[in-house]
């Protein structure tokens, strides 16, 4: 069966209030044994319950239909605990690439967010799942985002490396993201030598995604 926007946004409505361990049951996926391996799995678990289809490649999980998938852990409060990687950045040569054509536009034309429970008190498998609900961007986001994105690809450009932080872009991030601090990626320096540095990833800021859950549960009671 065809996978339509519609489908997939009733079969999303579907796993609203159930627990990480039944999804998991229903489909014969083992829980995690620590916290460390928790993390990428329950978007693993959610991309399986779903049918997204972009495995490992740069497409949105959702290819056909051009939707990419985003877990949203909340705190105790509710509110999103940390930072949502959005994709790879490359360190290589930039000066072809273009806002339309990055991942991070392609990751974020359609996201289909998946709240849910990750308060450290609740054990993992009784971690329930919220409302999930489809989101674009507004034109002052993409504003925002096309800006701070511009501004981490031209530090990358002229090789200011060991300027990025975790301080620069109001929606946007640039930060390391590798499984170990010993990890190594191809780039240059800033006198345009090949060097060896940590893989960097996008990251939307926890504030952001706090202003977009606020402003889906808002128009939710409308």
């Amino acid at each position: 069966m065809v996978l339509t926007q519609q489908r997939l946004l009733l079969n999303a409505e579907r796993l609203r209030g159930q627990s990480l361990g039944e999804l998991a049951l229903s489909h014969g996926i083992a829980l995690p044994n620590d916290n460390i391996s928790a993390k990428g799995w329950v978007g693993e678990l959610l991309e399986t319950c779903l049918g997204a289809t972009a495995g490992n490649r740069s497409a949105p999980d959702f290819e056909s239909l051009g939707i990419e998938l985003k877990t949203l852990p909340l705190n105790r409060s509710l509110q999103p605990k940390e930072s949502t990687f959005v994709c790879h950045a490359s360190l290589g040569r930039t000066e072809n690439q273009t806002w339309r054509e990055s991942g991070v536009y392609k990751k974020l034309n359609k996201v289909l967010w998946v709240p849910f429970e990750a308060d450290p008190e609740i054990d993992l498998s009784l971690r329930r799942i919220g409302h999930i609900f489809l989101w674009s961007p507004s034109q002052q986001d993409w504003e925002i985002l096309h800006r701070d994105w511009e501004e981490h690809m031209e530090t990358i450009a002229l090789g200011q490396l060991d300027q990025i932080d975790g301080r620069r872009g109001q929606y946007l991030q640039l930060r390391p993201k590798a499984y170990s601090s010993a990890a190594r990626t191809n780039t240059f320096n800033a006198e345009g030598e090949p060097i060896r540095s940590n893989p960097r990833g996008f990251y939307l800021r926890s504030r952001f995604t706090k202003a977009i859950l606020a402003a889906h549960k808002q128009s939710s009671t409308c």
